[in-house]
């Protein structure tokens, strides 16, 4: 859902790195796959065709932080 972003921080070689993948358009997503020492971390459509993709050694990765698309207010 459009806001949903996931945040990664990684080691790289004496500082730490920050990226982001973020959900830009209605309808899309973002996941979060853990493969074979890769982490991969895919902005996904509606029928789950990657639009964009980044991948980071497992190893390196010091924190991933999942931040949720925030709810309307008006649903109670």
């Amino acid at each position: 859902m459009k806001g949903d972003r996931v945040e990664i921080v990684i080691d790289a070689g004496g500082t730490p790195r920050t990226y982001e993948v973020t959900a830009t358009r209605a309808g899309r997503r973002v996941e979060v796959a853990n493969r074979r020492g890769l982490v991969e971390v895919s902005e996904v459509t509606r029928s789950g065709t990657p639009v964009r993709t980044a991948r980071f050694m497992s190893s390196r990765i010091l924190a991933l932080v999942e931040h949720p698309a925030d709810e309307a207010a008006g649903d109670d």
